[in-house]
C-alpha cells in the first residue's frame, strides 16, 4: 500500500475541491430550462471542444491507454482514425439540423421526424448504455485509490460519485463546461510533466530516438495494420469505418455529447468547436499511447513486478501457488539481467540480430506474465476472493507510485480523477436531461420551467446514485477502456442507423424504424456474445458498422412491406 506525502494529498484535495466549488459558485441559480440543460447557450468554441473533449477524456483514457500500449504498443491509436471524418460529417449534417429545430436533446428530433415510440425507443438505448457507463467512469478511479490508500472500493465509488453529483446537480450543463476547461487544462500539464519525466529517468546514455528504437525492436511502434485480419482488433480499416461509424454515433447521437455543443452561441460555434476537437483528438490520443510507449522503455531498464496489481501478487503469494510464483519471479529476474545486456549492445551497434533477441526475450517475458496469471486465476478460484490477473489498468499508476518525485504524484492523481469527474459530470448531466426531456415531460404535459429545472435536478441525482450502484457492482473487463468501448459498440451503431434513416431514408416511416431497431438490438447482442463465446469471429469495433448496416435494412424491408404505414415525416 502506497502511502501518499503530505504535499500529494494538498496538491490531490485543493485541485479536486477547488474544481467542485469553482463549478458549483460560477453556475449556481440556473432558473429555466435554457440555462440549465443548455448552459443559456452562451459557449464559445474553445468551450465546446474542450468541454466535448473532457466528456470523452474519462480517467479510464488516463488509467487504461498507457498499459494498453505498454503491453500491445501503438496500434491502439488506429481506433481514433475515424473520428475526423465523423466530425466534418455532424458539422456539416447534424449541427444545422438541431439548430434549427432548436431541441434540447438529440432523440426530440426523432419524433418530429418519426413518432413518440421511436424517440422513447431511442432515447431509452442511450439511457440504458450511458447509465452502465457512467458506473464504470467512477468505478475506475476508484481502483487506483483503492491501490493507492488501501480503502475499500465501495467508500470510494460514493465519494468519488458524490463529488461528481454536487456541482452537476447543482449547475446542470454550464457547471459541466465550466468545469471541464479547467480540468482538461490540469490533464494536459499532468501528462506532459509524466512524459518528460519518464524520459528524464531512462539511462544517460539513452536518448528519446533510442528510446523508440528499443520500442520499435519489440513492436511496440507498429501504428499502422493494413491487414484485414479479422484477429487483429485493431486495424486500420476497423479504425476507419467501425471507428468512424462509433464516433458518429457517440458524437452526433449521443446526448452525454450532443449536449455539449447545444450548447453553443451559435452553429459556427458549435462547428468550430467539433472541429476542433477532431484536429486535437487523435494527437492527444497518440501523446497518451505514447507515455505508455515510454514506460515501457523504462521498464526495460528497471525491474517489474510480475503483475502490476499488487492485491492480486499478495493473494497468489498468500496461497499454496507462491512457490511456484516465486519461481517465475527468479526466472523473471534472470531474464531481466540477460536483456540487460542485450539491450547495451544494441544500443552499441544497432545490429538487427541483436534486436531479434530483444523482442524473444520479452516474449519470454511476457509469457511469464501470462503463467503468473494462471497462478493468480487458479489461488483466486481456490480462495474464492474475486481479484484482476490482468494488470493493464495497474501499469501506469504503478509507474506513478514507484518513480515520481512528491508532489507530482498528487498531480497525476489529480488529472486521473479530474478526467473521471469530467467525464461522469457530462454523463449525469446528459441522462437527467433526457429522462426529464424526451420521457418525463414528453409523457405528462407541459410543465412550470421552475418545476421542469427541478425535475432534471432530482432525475440527475437518481442517475448519480445509479451509476455509483452500477461502479459498486462492476467488475475488471481484459480493460476498462475496452469495456467502454463495447458497451458503446452494442447499442450506438443501431442508434446510429435510426438517425441515418432519419436524415436521408425519406421514404421509411416511424413504424417500421421502430420495429428494425428492436430487432436489430436482440442480433447485434446475439452476436456480441457469439464471437464472446468464439463461435464467430467479429471484433466489438464492427458491431458499430454492422448495427447500423443491419436496421436500416431491416427498416428499408419493412416499409416496402407495410406501404399502409403513413407515419408523417418533416
Amino acid at each position: 500500500m502506497q502511502i501518499l506525502s503530505l504535499i500529494d494529498w494538498v496538491i490531490l484535495s485543493a485541485t479536486l475541491l477547488t474544481i467542485v466549488v469553482y463549478g458549483t459558485w460560477r453556475t449556481r441559480g440556473s432558473k429555466n430550462v435554457q440555462d440549465y440543460l443548455k448552459g443559456g447557450n452562451t459557449s464559445k468554441w474553445w468551450t465546446i471542444g474542450l468541454s466535448v473533449m473532457a466528456t470523452q477524456a474519462s480517467a479510464i483514457t488516463f488509467l487504461s491507454t498507457p498499459g494498453q500500449a505498454f503491453n500491445d504498443g501503438m496500434g491502439f491509436v488506429q481506433f481514433y482514425f475515424g473520428l475526423p471524418i465523423a466530425m466534418v460529417v455532424i458539422c456539416m449534417v447534424f449541427i444545422p439540423l438541431y439548430h434549427r429545430l432548436n431541441v434540447y436533446t438529440a432523440y426530440e428530433f426523432l419524433e418530429k421526424r418519426f413518432d413518440l415510440k421511436t424517440r422513447t425507443l431511442t432515447a431509452i438505448l442511450f439511457l440504458i448504455q450511458r447509465g452502465l457507463a457512467a458506473g464504470i467512469t467512477i468505478f475506475a478511479p476508484a481502483i487506483i485509490l483503492s491501490v493507492v490508500l488501501g480503502w475499500d472500493l465501495l467508500t470510494l465509488n460514493i465519494v468519488i460519485g458524490f463529488l461528481v453529483i454536487i456541482y452537476t446537480v447543482s449547475g446542470g450543463t454550464r457547471a459541466v463546461n465550466v468545469t471541464q476547461k479547467h480540468q482538461m487544462v490540469v490533464i494536459f500539464i499532468g501528462m506532459l510533466i509524466a512524459f518528460f519525466l519518464i524520459v528524464d529517468k531512462l539511462p544517460q546514455d539513452i536518448t528519446f530516438s533510442k528510446a523508440l528504437s528499443i520500442a520499435s525492436v519489440s513492436g511496440k511502434m507498429e501504428i499502422l495494420d493494413f491487414s484485414f485480419d479479422l484477429n487483429n482488433r485493431y486495424t486500420f480499416w476497423s479504425g476507419i469505418i467501425g471507428g468512424t461509424f462509433l464516433m458518429l454515433s457517440y458524437f452526433g447521437t449521443d446526448q452525454s455529447q450532443v449536449q455539449r455543443y447545444l450548447s453553443g452561441k451559435s452553429v459556427k460555434e458549435m462547428q468550430l468547436g467539433l472541429i476542433f476537437n477532431g484536429l486535437l483528438k487523435v494527437p492527444m490520443q497518440f501523446f497518451i499511447l505514447l507515455v505508455g510507449v515510454m514506460v515501457f522503455v523504462f521498464y526495460q531498464f528497471n525491474e517489474t513486478p510480475m503483475n502490476f496489481n499488487p492485491t492480486a501478487t499478495e493473494l497468489v503469494l498468500n496461497s499454496e501457488f507462491s512457490e511456484e510464483y516465486i519461481s517465475l519471479q527468479k526466472e523473471q529476474q534472470a531474464l531481466f539481467n540477460d536483456k540487460q545486456k542485450l539491450i547495451q549492445s544494441f544500443i552499441a551497434s544497432e545490429n538487427p540480430e541483436v534486436s531479434k533477441h530483444i523482442s524473444i526475450a520479452n516474449k519470454a517475458n511476457d509469457a511469464l506474465r501470462n503463467k503468473a496469471r494462471l497462478l493468480i486465476n487458479k489461488a483466486s478460484e481456490n480462495q474464492h476472493i474475486k481479484v484482476e490477473s490482468n494488470d493493464k489498468d495497474y501499469v501506469f499508476i504503478h509507474f506513478i507510485l514507484n518513480n515520481l518525485p512528491r508532489g507530482l504524484i498528487g498531480l497525476l492523481l489529480a488529472v486521473i480523477l479530474s478526467a473521471a469527474m469530467s467525464s461522469t459530470s457530462s454523463e449525469l448531466n446528459a441522462l437527467g436531461s433526457t429522462t426529464a426531456i424526451d420521457l418525463y415531460k414528453r409523457n405528462t404535459g407541459e410543465k412550470t420551467e421552475e418545476h421542469m429545472v427541478k425535475a432534471s435536478k432530482w432525475f440527475t441525482f437518481a442517475w448519480g446514485i445509479m451509476a455509483i450502484g452500477v461502479a459498486c457492482i462492476a467488475n475488471l473487463a481484459e480493460n476498462l477502456i475496452q469495456l467502454v468501448n463495447i458497451i458503446g459498440s452494442i447499442f450506438y451503431g443501431n442508434v446510429l442507423g435510426i438517425f441515418l434513416l432519419a436524415f436521408f431514408f425519406k421514404f421509411v416511416k416511424g413504424h417500421a424504424v421502430f420495429i428494425a431497431a428492436i430487432f436489430t438490438q436482440f442480433i447485434v447482442i446475439a452476436l456480441y456474445f457469439l464471437d464472446l463465446y468464439q463461435h464467430i469471429n467479429l471484433p466489438f469495433l464492427w458491431l458499430n458498422f454492422v448495427g447500423c448496416a443491419i436496421v436500416i435494412t431491416m427498416a428499408c424491408i419493412f416499409q416496402l412491406i407495410n406501404k399502409n404505414d403513413t407515419t408523417i415525416t418533416t
